[in-house]
């Protein structure tokens, strides 16, 4: 395990510029490139909460990247994904698909702080959030009767996502009927693989969000599954009597700004060192943990490595 000391000495990658490949699109998290039908996305240490990036967490982007790629190997049986190499610790190439506009949640128990967690919805008295009917006397952090869908349209930096129901997506022509039927089937295909794959690492996989796309019409599964980032984990056997679960994503992070009074309004507080080594440390604790291999941060700076090793790939 790397040690605090190594953490706080990191220099997170914040962004990257890449000769060759064209102008970069910088999202909440990763620097993306395009070029000959192929999408060159690397992963930064940026970390976003609340529709908001909020900072930088060391070794981050290492984790995420390397995570996905693990994840759309495990997967691959389920649904076709879009990477085909992992150049460096903090890049994929993918193959370019045409995303589709919704984003698709999976939710297999009650919770959460946001604004838009199905534990807020549920305490204000929402009973049909995302049209999906749910019985009264649910308490937090309680497992649904199995797992839901409730998806959101993919909001542009700055912006915030809207809930959608399954049927206005249709209806507004967001989705194609046959295609988001595949996308449906697929989401709780991986969701319950996740979760199997999970309670081997003594995880509970408790939600998470995926993104498909289509490449020659075929429903591909694309952007990143089953990270700290886009799920939330929950340690197995811990939580109850009022005590919440402990977990291995980025709630911890959601928690902390929550409690400083910060929910996506205004100017975010600044991290302190010592808070953003305890977030890495959670992340690369769900990547060992998941994966069953050691963690082995890349060389640094970051941002000169990934020059250095694109600059001769030909991928």
């Amino acid at each position: 395990m790397i040690s605090e000391n190594e953490l706080l000495a990191a220099t997170p990658l914040e962004s990257v510029e890449i000769e060759g490949w064209g102008p970069r699109q910088s999202g909440k998290v990763r620097d993306i490139y395009r070029r000959d039908g192929l999408r060159l996305l690397i992963t930064t240490d940026r970390v976003s909460a609340f529709d908001v990036v909020l900072g930088t967490i060391p070794f981050k982007g290492q984790v995420l990247n390397q995570l996905s790629a693990w994840w759309f190997e495990q997967t691959r049986d389920i649904v076709a994904n879009h990477m085909l190499d992992v150049p460096d610790p903090n890049v994929m190439l993918a193959r370019e698909a045409s995303p589709l506009p919704v984003e698709v949640i999976v939710r297999g128990f009650i919770t959460g702080v946001t604004k838009t967690s199905l534990w807020t919805l549920y305490e204000q008295g929402e009973r049909r959030p995302y049209g999906i009917q749910l019985p009264d006397g649910l308490r937090k952090n309680d497992p649904l009767p199995e797992p839901i869908l409730t998806p959101t349209t993919k909001a542009e930096q700055g912006a915030h996502d809207e809930a959608l129901t399954r049927s206005a997506i249709i209806e507004r022509g967001l989705v194609e009927k046959g295609i988001y039927e595949q996308v449906e089937a697929a989401a709780l295909a991986l969701f319950k693989r996740g979760q199997a794959i999970a309670e081997q690492a003594g995880l509970i996989l408790v939600d998470t969000k995926y993104e498909f796309g289509l490449i020659d019409g075929e429903v591909v599964l694309i952007d990143e599954v089953h990270t700290p980032d886009s799920s939330r984990y929950w340690i197995a056997g811990t939580g109850g009597n009022g005590e919440p679960p402990q977990n291995f994503d980025k709630e911890f992070l959601r928690v902390w700004f929550a409690q400083q009074g910060y929910r996506g309004e205004g100017t975010p507080p600044i991290m302190p060192p010592e808070f953003k080594a305890q977030v890495a440390d959670r992340y690369i604790s769900a990547y060992e943990r998941l994966t069953q291999l050691p963690f082995v941060p890349g060389d640094q700076p970051t941002a000169t490595r990934i020059i250095q090793t694109l600059a001769h790939y030909q991928g």
